[in-house]
């Protein structure tokens, strides 16, 4: 061990960053809450969206595949309980879980290479809480005929209908967040009647039963509850079954959770609170309303979170319009024809997603709220190098804000751990990323993180800085206050740890310049280097933005000097004079895989913009990041499609940044990278075998914005990259804007026909549209609408 005792930071300032940053309140998780209001039955907009037809309502011809549910369950979630659904008409499955149910803890010790060890039990992983079962055993899919399945993503429910007998059958299945249940309704018109059983059983061994509660090796408690009601027949509980009978409807609302609190210093444990007891308390003040009216709470609730945003890619064809979902994907990629509709459903799916899974709880991890076991690759964990970034670049943008809160909050509660983990641990002699300065201050993570305060895999120095310069980015668009006083305590201890890490080189012409100490350039070449243009680039930027952050609030002004000046000595990327290439390391050779999936040497392109194409940045540096951008190639996983359609949307290169989001469209068979047949993305971890990865999910939205509308704090861009594919006529609605506003966009023949610009906190920035620039000046909560830009 070779830390520095007087850099070690005591347990009574471990505390203060705590209460500065918030960690002592507790974010809303699993706990009891006051009666939900109700909207008036008279405005019930239930029948307002999810129309036949509508362009925001996703369907298909059969049901999952219980063996297959990762690939074809439909997806529901509040935020913090989720699920996959079958609706299979005869055994409808839902895989339930929770954002917190996690395995693992605080994972505070070194193996012998001076990393974290990465196992379930040590670092933990993400697993189900509960699988819950409704048998009909007369409803065999063989025995009905009309099978339609619907996710609508307007109202944020799951719907499946079918006919048997002459008699039409239908379901509902959504995740309330102010009733904190799941909801399954299950109606029919035509005479029939429901007869069968519903089951809950625990995924860790817990037997069958209406309600059940248990605790993991870790001290982690969890439970769930069912309960279930109808008309026109009976509902009663038989043994650990709930058997239904005759039934003309019938209602089953499960809940469930358990008592994690992302409290530091309560270890992450809410000690008092019953997570079994809880379930059943909140399915039965469930249960006291009629499904109807869950429903219409529901839809309420989403609907001021969804309806924040509008797009419009184009019109497709009548032929288009009458295939389902997974034969458009699949008919997208044979005929090579654009599907607008298509495609801009893709982007409201992922809005979907985001709603469903980032909401008064934890943020999305590498598989978000869904899970079809207890086991999923690389702990279905926070990773700090892409995944938990990637996941957020879409929020602001698609206006979804509020959405980004989850990702804050866990930084902000994780702070207290992660600072003590790094003045404990990281200077271990072992490790071969400590700083050779023998100082340690601030903070940093591994590659991996867990919900505990506690890291996994290896260290990432640089992590901070990314985690850092995505929070700042957050304020950029909003320009909360409040959200920065809360991030400022990272945004400082993230500058304190690379003071301390920092060295002085000289270059080749005599000059000195700092540098990061040896690192890896994730995830990938040498593991010694120094000054990677990785790292370099992200923490010029964490310099900048921390600068900025201190003038905003008013606040270490001494010390936002001390870090403008060693922001003027970082050493910046050169072109290989060999490549031409962006050099990835201080060294014309290419040290890694020429093709490699990561895009880290390009991170002040996108997500950063020190790399702009306008003439800002020297033309040599542009193009040397253009060369770097296209060696990668265009070929590669659903997320890293996702960054490179980014970074060729910033370049201006509609047909690239478009033929990316087409290549992520593509129909997963097999396990292999695209589009399964439920639309989450697929990663091919090897032949045959594919795993759920929902980076693409956010990062592809993402860049499809990026594509409509370039902001940067003072400046906004119209259309920058807008491809042929969508240029006869289209419009995007409450697309977030850094600098402080929000954009409604309409086009038509390529070309902008009426940009609205409403202020949410900015005052004055050009707008620019086909190298011409208007100033605009707007209050805040005020707007202006452009029109006429040929002139």
């Amino acid at each position: 061990m070779n830390t520095e005792p007087s850099r070690m930071l005591p347990r009574r300032d471990l505390l203060a960053i705590a209460t500065a940053t918030g960690a002592l309140a507790a974010l809303p998780t699993f706990t009891a809450s006051a009666a939900p209001q109700r909207p008036d039955a008279s405005a019930d907009d239930n029948s307002a969206y999810g129309a036949s037809g509508s362009l925001n309502t996703l369907w298909w011809q059969a049901p999952a595949d219980d063996s297959s549910m990762i690939e074809q369950g439909l997806p529901v979630g509040n935020g913090r309980l989720g699920a996959l659904a079958s609706n299979d008409p005869g055994h409808e499955v839902l895989l339930v879980t929770d954002a917190t149910i996690w395995t693992g803890g605080l994972n505070g010790t070194l193996d012998s290479d001076g990393q974290f060890p990465y196992g379930r039990e040590d670092f933990g992983s993400l697993t189900l809480l509960a699988r819950l079962t409704v048998d009909i055993p007369d409803h065999d899919l063989g025995a009905v005929s009309g099978y339609r399945r619907t996710l609508d993503l307007d109202r944020g429910v799951v719907a499946a209908s079918y006919v048997r007998s002459g008699v039409t059958y239908r379901r509902e299945v959504f995740s309330s967040s102010p009733d904190d249940a799941i909801v399954l309704h299950f109606s029919q018109s035509g005479g029939g009647r429901y007869t069968g059983t519903v089951t809950l059983e625990g995924t860790h061994g817990e037997a069958a039963a209406t309600s059940f509660g248990a605790k993991f090796a870790n001290g982690l408690k969890y439970g769930a509850a069912v309960t279930a009601y109808g008309s026109g027949g009976r509902v009663t509980v038989h043994g650990s079954h709930i058997e239904f009978s005759g039934c003309k409807d019938l209602t089953v609302v499960v809940s469930g959770g358990s008592n994690y609190a992302p409290d530091a210093a309560r270890g992450f444990r809410d000690p008092k609170l019953d997570p079994q007891k809880l379930a059943r308390t909140k399915v039965r003040a469930a249960a006291e309303h009629s499904a109807a009216t869950l429903l219409r709470t529901h839809v309420a609730d989403y609907r001021a979170a969804f309806g924040t945003f509008g797009l419009s890619l184009g019109r497709s064809s009548d032929d288009q319009r009458a295939l389902d979902t997974w034969e458009r994907i699949q008919a997208r990629h044979t005929t090579g024809d654009p599907d607008p509709e298509l495609e801009a459903a893709y982007v409201q799916f992922g809005r979907y997603l985001m709603v469903s899974g980032s909401r008064g709880s934890l943020p999305m991890g590498l598989q978000g709220l869904w899970l079809d076991g207890n086991d999923p690759d690389w702990m279905g964990d926070y990773h700090t190098d892409i995944n938990i970034q990637m996941n957020y670049w879409m929020a602001d943008r698609v206006g979804l804000s509020s959405c980004f809160d989850a990702f804050t909050d866990y930084c902000v509660d994780q702070l207290s751990s992660w600072t003590d983990l790094t003045h404990r641990l990281f200077q271990d002699s072992r490790n071969r990323f400590r700083n050779s300065s023998g100082k340690v201050a601030g903070w940093t993570v591994a590659f991996s993180t867990n919900p505990y305060g506690g890291n996994g895999w290896w260290w990432h120095p640089a992590g901070n800085a990314w985690l850092s310069n995505s929070l700042w980015e957050h304020y950029e668009f909003t320009h909360s206050r409040t959200h920065l006083q809360k991030i400022y305590p990272l945004l400082k201890g993230a500058c304190e740890f690379w003071e301390a890490r920092l060295i002085t080189t000289t270059l080749d012409n005599g000059k000195e310049v700092l540098v990061a100490d040896h690192d890896w350039s994730p995830e990938h070449g040498p593991q010694d280097g120094k000054g990677n243009t990785y790292a370099q680039e992200v923490v010029w930027t964490l310099f900048g933005n921390y600068a900025a952050a201190s003038a905003e609030l008013k606040r270490d002004s001494a010390y936002a000097g001390t870090i403008s000046g060693l922001r003027r000595r970082l050493y910046l990327p050169e072109v290989s004079p060999k490549s031409g290439w962006l050099e990835e390391w201080m060294s014309p050779d290419n040290l890694g895989e020429t093709t490699h999936r990561h895009l880290s040497p390009l991170i002040n392109l996108f997500p950063g913009d020190r790399i702009r194409p306008d003439g800002s940045t020297p033309k040599d540096i542009v193009d040397g990041a253009t060369a770097l951008l296209t060696a990668r190639g265009m070929n590669s996983f659903g997320w890293a499609n996702a960054w490179r359609s980014l970074c060729w949307a910033r370049l201006k290169d509609s047909d690239k940044a478009y033929q990316l989001i087409v290549n992520n469209l593509r129909p997963s068979e097999n396990g292999t990278n695209g589009t399964a047949f439920n639309l989450f993305d697929i990663y091919e971890v090897e032949q045959g075998r594919g795993i759920f990865q929902i980076e693409a999910n956010f990062g592809t939205p993402a860049a499809v914005t990026e594509m409509l509308l370039y902001s940067r704090p003072g400046h906004l861009e119209l259309l920058p990259a807008l491809p042929d594919a969508w240029a006869e006529s289209g419009s995007i609605t409450g697309a977030g804007a850094r600098g402080g506003f929000v954009v409604d966009l309409r086009w038509k023949n390529g070309k902008p026909t009426e940009a609205k610009i409403r202020s949410v906190g900015g005052r004055t920035t050009t707008v620019a549209y086909a190298g011409k620039t208007r100033t605009v000046t707007v209050k805040p909560g005020g707007s202006v609408t452009l029109k006429d830009f040929a002139r």
